[in-house]
């Protein structure tokens, strides 16, 4: 029965999520906004919205572990399992922009994730402090991308627009109501889960529910792959890892200080900056991820896996 409540948890938290962007990106398209925008605001923030409101639920429990673990482990995750298996499907192509700004940007504010949790805690002044660099770091890739290479499009923009305000509404409540159920679940079962088997806290979080909130991320990359269009997935999983730390660190902590053990400190802390300081010599091997090196991340994950068990 746990099980299927989780599997439920997940799919009500994740369905949320995707109502929630459309409902939004047809308000932000019949208010006028720039489809450039909508895609790095809105979509960007709906992506990210199930391990927020995972990560908040888990930390207004007092489950620490579960939110810190939710974000640590859904980064680790989107670097070695869906660059993985994106890039054995089809070999990831790279931008320069992605290596200069997208990769430096995650690099730097896991670290600082790193820094900020040597303390044991993640105070709200710090979570304000990731919340005003999550702001400015938007502003400044927004100011640099190019615009004319965005998912979400003008045609995009066209058809949503033909949408009824009422239900543009409707979505977004019913999204929000989605995500706020889905995670109510998908936290209490995995509290229980860990009990009755004896699984810490930490290891479901950095392993099914990490896993389970990055099928998003998944499911757009292989898409892309398949439809041998990865030259955006690698900066979407960058910047996905940028928004975990950035935007669900600094308003889970905003709305109460996270617990940081050291378990995480002296593991799965230091495997996630291994991982993301790998990336680089992959990126720099031909500015493309082949399907050996995809082979190589997922061998990885693996090594991480039977570490953890």
């Amino acid at each position: 029965m746990i099980y299927f409540l989780l599997i439920i948890g997940f799919v009500i938290l994740l369905t949320g999520g995707k109502v929630l962007v459309d409902g939004a990106s047809a308000i932000a398209a019949k208010l006028g906004l720039s489809p450039s925008l909508i895609g790095m605001t809105i979509v960007a923030f709906g992506t990210s919205a199930p391990e927020l409101l995972v990560s908040v639920t888990a930390a207004l429990k007092g489950t620490n572990d579960i939110a810190i673990g939710n974000v640590v482990g859904s980064n680790i995750s989107n670097i070695t399992l869906v660059l993985g298996i994106t890039a054995i499907i089809y070999p990831i192509l790279l931008k320069s922009t992605t290596l200069k700004w997208d990769f430096s940007f995650t690099l730097l504010a896991t670290v600082l994730f790193y820094l900020l949790s040597l303390n044991n805690i993640i105070s709200t002044i710090e979570g304000i402090i990731l919340f005003i660099l999550l702001i400015l770091v938007n502003w400044f890739l927004f100011k640099k991308m190019d615009h004319n290479l965005e998912e979400f499009t003008e045609e995009n923009a066209e058809q949503i627009k033909k949408e009824p305000m009422l239900k543009a509404v409707t979505l977004v409540l019913g999204g929000i109501i989605g995500l706020y159920y889905g995670s109510e679940l998908l936290v209490n079962n995995s509290i229980t889960l860990a009990k009755e088997y004896g699984i810490s806290e930490r290891i479901i979080g950095v392993t099914i529910i990490a896993i389970g909130t990055s099928l998003p991320e998944l499911a757009t990359s292989v898409l892309a792959a398949i439809k041998k269009e990865t030259d955006i997935a690698l900066g979407n999983i960058l910047g996905s890892n940028l928004q975990n730390i950035l935007s669900i660190i600094g308003v889970t902590s905003i709305i109460k200080p996270i617990e940081v053990s050291e378990l995480f400190l002296n593991s799965d802390f230091l495997w996630m900056i291994g991982f993301t300081l790998l990336l680089f010599p992959l990126m720099r091997s031909g500015y493309k991820i082949s399907r050996g090196e995809g082979a190589l991340l997922i061998g990885a994950y693996a090594a991480y896996l039977i570490f953890l068990l």
